[in-house]
């Protein structure tokens, strides 16, 4: 096996988590697997990644690595491309969203490309957390937070906004609260997690103040998914705290009223951030191509639709 080839066999291990599932995938032994790795860690002296019979962990030169062989096979593609006479757009992509922003405005974008192009397919990690895009083999991820400095390309889509919603039951019932600090009255949805205890952000909306303020908030039922306290509060359940995208149908249809406009908190950003190498990736630049002006759509279509309803107080 030659260098190149142990490049490849590597950049399978990280994408599919294990040694043993690579050799499947690739049709190899896991002995061959494993070989390929150690050529690579011995041409190199150091160590790519740390391994177990069940798991496995890329080290800080493996991370930087596995990016340099997926350029360098990239590169090896795109000319092979340029050398034939085909244009058609074949391979598999790997993305990952938050759960609710997957369903509700990613999938159908990547339905729509998918039926452009017949000979490319896809993998979708729908998870409400942070995924590593090296450890977990994904090529782009949708963030809905302010992100930190990385290697990684960010394209800005737009911002959203959050918010605190109720179900007008539950406001003829408990009335309306007119501060941050009325939330202790009420019954509140916590979507941390499940924390008994959660920090709600608003800012001082008082002229020359503009200042950030915090409100601690008990949940009477604490959940660690939106959807379920989506679905509470709209059975009158009590306050929710979530993101634009998950509760617009629901502001539209009048089943949740926004509360607390006056004080709700700057936006988050939205982004699309992917490996540079994508790039020079036939199906990758096509679906980035596809999808960006899509997902911006999207996103600005979301706030224009709360605006009536969800607009300073």
């Amino acid at each position: 096996m030659d260098r190149l080839d142990a490049m490849a066999v590597f950049v399978t291990v990280v994408e599919a988590g294990s040694l043993a599932a690579a050799a499947r995938r690739l049709g190899h032994s896991p002995a061959t697997v494993t070989r390929a790795v150690a050529m690579l860690e011995a041409g190199l002296g150091e160590r790519l990644m740390h391994r177990s019979t069940r798991s496995l962990r890329l080290t800080e030169r493996g991370e930087r690595q596995v990016m340099v062989y997926r350029s360098v096979l990239a590169e090896l593609a795109e000319a092979d491309e340029a050398g034939s006479a085909t244009t058609r757009i074949t391979g598999r992509i790997v993305l990952t969203a938050p759960e609710l922003f997957g369903q509700k405005v990613l999938m159908p974008i990547l339905e729509r490309f998918l039926d452009a192009h017949p000979e490319v397919s896809a993998r979708v990690l729908l998870l409400n957390r942070v995924v590593n895009l090296v450890e977990e083999g994904v090529d782009a991820a949708i963030r809905l937070a302010p992100l930190p400095v990385s290697s990684l390309v960010a394209v800005r889509l737009g911002e959203m906004r959050r918010l605190l919603c109720a179900a007008p039951s539950y406001l003829d019932r408990a009335g309306r609260p007119a501060t941050p600090g009325d939330l202790q009255r009420h019954r509140c949805l916590g979507t941390d997690d499940g924390a008994a205890r959660e920090l709600w952000p608003f800012i001082d909306p008082r002229p020359g103040r503009h200042r950030p303020l915090s409100q601690t908030i008990q949940p009477r039922i604490a959940l660690n998914i939106a959807g379920a306290a989506i679905d509470a509060a709209i059975r009158g359940g009590g306050i929710c705290r979530v993101m634009a995208y998950q509760v617009a149908e629901h502001i539209e249809a009048g089943r949740l009223v926004p509360l607390l406009r006056a004080f709700e908190p700057a936006p988050s950003p939205v982004h699309l951030v992917f490996h540079p190498i994508p790039r020079r990736n036939v199906a990758m630049r096509a679906f980035i191509d596809h999808a960006t002006p899509n997902l911006r759509s999207a996103v600005a279509d979301i706030s224009r639709r709360i605006r009536p309803f969800a607009g300073p107080d």
